[in-house]
């Protein structure tokens, strides 16, 4: 009956209405009485006894030892979500009477009292309790020091996170504390505890909160995004339906507009729709893949590219004729999927739980970040060693070109396509390494990497004077056709 009203009472405390210091006396409360109550349940034995129970509100182990004990330690006390072990034979002979008790309880409710917010830390993060309360005491024994650490093995009853901190702590009064206690073993089930008194202990997990979120830079994230897919999406019809000069390659460009199109679009629709598929942990694996495939893809045909701008440059001196392609469009589609495909291939086969993270995107911990990054680094350092192969060829082609050539007209059109073709590559990708939490460079950074499609398009095609004809002639008939209607 004491026990059955006892979880009323703290059905009744788990709301807010409470303050903290009622919340924390009630717990004290309950703790005393319960260690009274189940004192009464200590007798007195000549080897050993136990008793134990189980109610909605608490689980008790209680054992008993006497002067004439046979067993050379006593065996671990076990609830549903926690054990302890305890030298409770020595303990019984450095007492006058040459007996001991313990009384080990777990309590399934009492962290709507003694909450994890108790826990006071100098950094500010989120706690979590891991584990359900548990209190050991050693009722009707004279002498109460402990021979050795008592070591408690503590269930986790939610989710652990492993970038998270575990802390093994006691009650002291109004307060988790971590005084005598450490941590023995941590897995993804449970914690070992070492504790070198006996009182009310608890697993505590404290996590980092997340940032804040910024609904200014949220929409302007949206904002952008949904731009860049727009002139992605005039870069393909452009390079697609109009008539391009001979000798002009838009495979590269293409393929490049097909994989940031594509990423830009599963990455802002993924965290439009976050709320709904992050539970589902498999689907976020597998969108985090795909993302991961789709701007390694980007990268690569970005440097497939640069390598088509240096074998332009290196033919420079045959401007009016037909440019010589080293590989096919088909085979140049197998190496600009198939290297990003091997490279999410063997990620996967290394760490397939690095996928998945809280925004459905590569996870940053055990260093599988760089699994991206490190193919990002290459490619990019690849791009600036061609690029400045680039100058260098370029420095050189135009002092022997024909008169009748105009040298400075070519080397304002190739060097101009150099430096806008690096700013397409990589600049906003180079300045993603630097943002380091500041908002003006993160903000920079969102701008320029969602505007790749709108730096394509300025680039290729509204600065491409035989395509502004084409647009032209295009407004021109669907004009008249307008007014008819």
């Amino acid at each position: 009956m004491a026990f059955n009203t006892s979880e009323k009472i703290l059905e009744s405390s788990s709301s807010s209405s409470f303050s903290p210091a009622e919340l924390a006396s009630q717990g004290n409360s309950m703790l005393k009485s319960t260690e009274k109550l189940i004192s009464t349940l200590v007798k007195p034995t000549d080897t050993s006894d136990n008793v134990s129970f189980t109610l909605p509100a608490v689980e008790v182990e209680i054992f008993m030892v006497g002067p004439n004990v046979t067993l050379d330690k006593i065996p671990r006390l076990d609830t549903t979500n926690s054990s302890v072990d305890i030298d409770l034979i020595g303990i019984a002979k450095n007492n006058s009477e040459r007996s001991a008790a313990v009384a080990f309880m777990s309590f399934n409710t009492m962290e709507n009292l003694l909450k994890p917010d108790f826990f006071n830390t100098s950094n500010d993060t989120i706690k979590t309790m891991m584990s359900t309360v548990i209190s050991a005491t050693l009722p009707k024994t004279t002498n109460t020091k402990l021979t050795k650490p008592v070591n408690f093995t503590l269930k986790h009853i939610r989710e652990f996170d492993p970038s998270g901190s575990l802390s093994c702590v006691y009650w002291n009064i109004s307060e988790w504390i971590v005084d005598g206690c450490s941590v023995l073993k941590i897995n993804s089930s449970y914690t070992v505890c070492s504790c070198v008194h006996l009182s009310t202990f608890a697993l505590i997990m404290q996590t980092s909160r997340p940032p804040e979120s910024d609904s200014l830079l949220d929409v302007l994230n949206l904002v952008c995004v949904i731009v860049g897919l727009v002139f992605f999406s005039l870069s393909l019809l452009t390079f697609a339906l109009c008539q391009w000069s001979p000798g002009v390659n838009n495979v590269a460009r293409i393929n490049i507009c097909i994989s940031l199109l594509l990423a830009h679009l599963l990455f802002l629709l993924t965290q439009q729709f976050l709320n709904i598929i992050r539970p589902h942990q498999v689907l976020c694996a597998v969108i985090s893949g795909v993302l991961h495939f789709l701007f390694l893809s980007g990268f690569v045909w970005m440097f497939i590219e640069a390598v088509l701008l240096f074998i332009c440059v290196k033919n420079l001196s045959q401007i009016s004729s037909k440019k010589r392609e080293v590989l096919s469009s088909g085979y140049l589609c197998v190496i600009g999927y198939t290297i990003a495909l091997v490279v999410v291939g063997v990620s996967v086969g290394l760490l397939p739980e690095g996928y998945g993270s809280e925004h459905c995107w590569i996870k940053m911990d055990k260093g599988f970040i760089w699994s991206f990054l490190g193919p990002v680094c290459v490619i990019l350092a690849l791009n600036m060693i061609l690029f400045i192969n680039i100058f260098i060829s370029l420095n050189s082609t135009l002092k022997n070109l024909n008169a009748e050539v105009s040298q400075m007209k070519q080397t304002k059109i190739m060097v101009f396509k150099t430096l806008a073709q690096f700013v397409v590559l990589g600049c906003s990708w180079i300045l993603g390494f630097f943002t380091n939490g500041s908002k003006v460079l993160e903000i920079l950074f969102l701008i320029l990497n969602s505007q790749q499609g709108t730096f394509i398009f300025l680039i290729y095609c509204v600065l491409n004077n035989e395509i502004r004809q084409q647009y032209r002639k295009f407004f021109r008939c669907l004009c008249p056709g307008l007014k008819q209607h």
